[in-house]
């Protein structure tokens, strides 16, 4: 289990929402092309994947043999539990994991990911808050922290990409293998 049945339907209301909760992912898309092509994988998988912005746009810029797959557990159709995938993409999603289960939830992907896993979490207060009037980001916590989580979960970690905007938010962007 990584998400309470209560807190999955905080994230299910906040993805109902109007104001595009869960549909930055496609800023990511040519980073992971570029670990597609790197790693030579052969299939993607979108965990935490939100709207889909991510696969709508790799599905352009990756090869049509490269399978694409999303899970997100407050999405109806992306809400089953997915199958492990060569790379395996979690962006602006581990903030959002509840405390408890965030061990859990990166064992699952160190299990998930054949090749590697491509990460970028939040450091900072998200804009959002949830119906219970909670921060969105359940855990704001250094770079350094973050590192450590990851070493715990077994994880080898190699800098990941910089962020493709001009000013990029306080995030840690790492490349887990």
């Amino acid at each position: 289990m990584i998400i309470s049945p209560s807190y999955l339907e905080l994230q299910k209301e906040l993805h109902a929402r109007p104001e595009g909760y869960g549909d930055k992912g496609d800023k990511w898309a040519p980073a992971v092309a570029d670990l597609v092509t790197r790693f030579g994988a052969k299939s993607v998988l979108d965990f935490g994947c939100g709207q889909g912005a991510l696969a709508r746009a790799l599905c352009p810029v990756v090869d049509p043999s490269v399978r694409i797959s999303e899970y997100d557990p407050a999405i109806a159709g992306k809400d089953e539990w997915p199958g492990s995938a060569d790379v395996v993409v979690v962006t602006d999603v581990l903030e959002h994991v509840e405390p408890n289960w965030l061990f859990s939830t990166l064992r699952s992907l160190f299990h998930l990911a054949r090749l590697a896993t491509f990460a970028v979490v939040s450091t900072r207060p998200a804009q959002r808050i949830l119906a219970d009037g909670r921060n969105a980001h359940l855990i704001i916590e250094s770079d350094e922290w973050w590192l450590d989580m990851f070493r715990s979960a077994g994880f080898v970690i190699s800098p990941g990409p910089k962020s493709p905007h001009p000013k990029p938010a306080r995030e840690l962007s790492v490349v887990l293998t």
